[in-house]
């Protein structure tokens, strides 16, 4: 039985243009019928089997579906493909709440019962643990998943287009299409076509409202959206932050300097929206839309916004970092404390410390912390921030984390007896391991995006370190992403 009716052939629509293309450039297509979807994998993908054994790779799949493949790309050892007809829906499925799921590509596993999310992510944290590791685990607690499962981001990024994305029922129709401008999120694997979103479930409003009120007005008085391959318009992208004190930070980048339509727009949004805390715009025509490198201006209220975490304020900039999920973020802190179980009288490493939250939310329980960043504004903000919350017993330094940790360095801030490491995806290089492994910490807590790379870490610490304590978290619902934090202690 084909489920024709089913909310899953809107899924299957929106994919058919970009997956059509796709196969007709690799001629060794394949068909496969009645299959069984086993389990998820990496990067939000699910798993079947071929029959020859070979693993097939789906994007609009849950396990427990049995589903007819149509294969798109192929490997020596796996497939890649997408369902085309569902003949038995899984008990893990529920229905995506977004009208976007499916071809945003942003909250990949919204068609997923949370409850399966969270076995799946921790299955993944344990299996890349064991197979990329080769580690011996303790007991690992259980997966922590966060009590808000939408609406849960603090920060959010649109893109402007002059030629939004179309789905193929668009394409086919005879219909005027009228009016191409987009604001929204970038087709996954595409960068120059932008889907325009109407309502987005993972920030909280006004985020919505804010939004699709500039895109309208943007529409009205004929503003000029960006043409990402022409490299033409004067709207570019859009950044809205919110805070848990309730502070709301909009950003607007241009491509162009027009004064008369960028006050214009301003006003509007300040006029529309009195409770934004913080205006502010960019005006950037180099190549890429990265705004770290280019000049921000406040245009109408402060330059920041504060977070607040347990009595501690940080001040919140257009280029700060800071944990985009800001409640599973207190709780992510709170079990890098607990693992590292600090008495008073210890000194901590907090490597990777960006603007210094970790650094700060542990400062009470140590005796002296010293935060270490390769990011001069980072490190700058963090000492803003220490000085703001009156935390004394606390050092931020600039450093290349591979060649920081040089005698003189140790000399100068002492033996660390617990190092806190927070590194980006890639995890820490090699030089940065060994050095940690020289300086022999009683503890240490590896906090990680990807346990894939933190595994390989592990690896290379483990003839000197025994996992203690493992803990899953997740910062983001509906998607595959997980965050682990592992607890390491010196062999005697």
């Amino acid at each position: 039985m084909e489920f024709k009716d089913n909310p899953i052939s809107v899924v299957i629509i929106s994919y058919d243009y970009y997956f059509c293309r796709m196969a007709r450039r690799k001629n060794k297509r394949q068909f496969f019928e009645h299959v069984e979807v086993i389990d998820a994998g990496a990067k939000g993908k699910t798993i079947a089997k071929a029959p020859d054994g070979r693993v097939i790779f789906l994007s609009n799949a849950v396990p427990g579906d049995v589903v007819d493949i149509q294969t798109f790309k192929k490997r020596k050892a796996y497939f890649e493909g997408k369902a085309t007809a569902f003949h038995k829906l899984s008990d893990k499925r529920t229905e995506a709440k977004c009208e976007h799921f499916g071809v945003c590509g942003g909250c990949k596993w919204q068609h997923m019962d949370y409850q399966f999310q969270l076995e799946y992510k921790q299955n993944e944290v344990i299996n890349n643990l064991k197979r990329i590791g080769h580690l011996d685990l303790p007991e690992v607690t259980p997966i922590l998943g966060s009590a808000e499962t939408y609406f849960y981001r603090n920060k959010m990024e649109f893109s402007f287009s002059d030629s939004r994305w179309l789905t193929q029922a668009e394409i086919e129709s005879d219909e005027e299409l009228g009016n191409r401008n987009a604001l929204g999120f970038h087709i996954p694997g595409m960068w120059d076509k932008i889907l325009n979103i109407n309502k987005c479930w993972l920030q909280e409003d006004p985020s919505n409202a804010i939004r699709n009120a500039i895109r309208d007005f943007a529409i009205e008085n004929n503003f000029e959206f960006f043409n990402t391959r022409q490299q033409t318009g004067l709207l570019r992208t859009m950044m809205i932050r919110t805070s848990s004190t309730g502070e709301i930070m909009v950003v607007i980048q241009f491509y162009s300097d027009h004064k008369t339509k960028r006050e214009l727009l301003l006003d509007f949004i300040a006029d529309t929206f009195p409770g934004i805390t913080s205006l502010q715009y960019v005006i950037n025509n180099k190549g890429n839309d990265t705004i770290y490198d280019q000049e921000v201006i406040c245009y109408k209220g402060r330059d920041h916004i504060f977070e607040q975490m347990e009595g501690l304020r940080f001040k919140i900039n257009a280029k700060s970092f800071y944990q985009t999920n800001s409640a599973q973020a207190y709780e992510l802190y709170k079990i890098t404390r607990n693992f590292a179980d600090l008495k008073g009288n210890e000194l901590v490493y907090d490597l990777y410390t960006g603007t210094g939250t970790i650094a700060q939310f542990v400062a009470k329980q140590a005796k002296h912390v010293v935060g270490v960043e390769a990011v001069p504004d980072a490190i700058l903000a963090a000492r803003q921030n220490a000085q703001l919350n009156g935390i004394e017993n606390v050092d931020f330094y600039v450093g290349d984390m591979k060649t920081v940790f040089n005698a003189q360095f140790i000399t100068q801030n002492g033996q660390p007896d617990v190092i806190i490491t927070d590194p980006p995806r890639d995890g820490m290089h090699k030089d940065v391991v060994n050095q940690i492994l020289n300086i022999a910490p009683k503890k240490i807590v590896y906090v990680s995006c990807n346990s894939a790379t933190q595994a390989r870490d592990l690896a290379l610490m483990k003839a000197h370190y025994d996992i203690v304590r493992v803990q899953a978290v997740d910062m983001f619902p509906q998607t595959h992403h997980v965050e682990n934090v592992v607890l390491l202690e010196k062999r005697k």
